[in-house]
């Protein structure tokens, strides 16, 4: 039987497929809308993952989603979410949301304020189970950010302090790294490094910027380096 050999591919973020409209300015990792690419569709059991400025007083209105676990991370400013389950709420830095949008539920996501962008990083995920009741949760992980390291935003596993996911195949970890912090990734099958803010270095692939993604095969738990000015990271972790 062969065995595939461990690759990382770094992904630079202007290289990216990019929607640029009047309020909003969106970057793909992978197929999305009219970018579609055969050849890069998602890694492991991501599909999506967008990072999306919105401007003030606009936002995404009314859509709906099906059989899909979404989460959402801000990076600045506020995201005001309302679906047709009757959830509400706004979402800021550091408070993990999570949708499972199972039999279809109806969302906007807008940006309420009058004068300041929101910046967000919106992931999606295919479910273990199709079909479910849809449902919705959020939790405020900074206290657990704030002292280092990596922890759990969304997970399917039982995850202390992250929101739950319905795939017992996924993990998604954050940090915010100081300057210099250097942290081992979560090993896996299929693992998806997005540095959100800041730089980083990643063993065996080099420098990365912010808005650069590297996608890890089989790659075993590299060493990433926090850049002069630290990163925030995103990293899932999948079948």
């Amino acid at each position: 039987m062969s065995v595939s050999a461990p690759t990382i591919d770094v992904h630079r973020a202007d290289t990216r497929p990019r929607t640029r409209i009047d309020w909003l300015d969106s970057r793909h990792s992978f197929s999305f809308g009219r970018h579609y690419d055969p050849t890069n569709v998602g890694h492991g059991l991501l599909l999506v993952s967008n990072d999306d400025r919105v401007r003030a007083g606009t936002g995404f209105t009314t859509h709906p989603h099906q059989d899909m676990e979404i989460v959402t991370w801000v990076l600045s400013g506020r995201l005001e979410h309302k679906d047709s389950e009757g959830n509400h709420g706004e979402i800021y830095p550091g408070l993990a949301q999570r949708m499972s949008a199972g039999t279809g539920i109806w969302h906007s996501e807008m940006n309420p304020s009058p004068t300041e962008d929101v910046h967000f990083v919106q992931m999606w995920v295919l479910p273990d189970t199709e079909r479910v009741h849809p449902g919705y949760e959020q939790r405020d992980i900074n206290a657990e950010l704030d002292g280092g390291g990596l922890w759990p935003i969304a997970s399917g596993q039982g995850h202390d302090a992250a929101v739950s996911i319905r795939q017992r195949d996924a993990v998604l970890w954050g940090g915010r790294l100081g300057p210099g912090e250097q942290v081992a990734l979560p090993d896996g099958r299929h693992a998806h490094l997005f540095v959100a803010a800041g730089s980083a270095a990643l063993e065996a692939a080099g420098d990365l910027a912010e808005g650069d993604a590297a996608r890890l095969t089989g790659a075993g738990s590299p060493r990433l380096t926090a850049g002069p000015s630290g990163a925030e990271v995103l990293v899932w972790v999948t079948a």
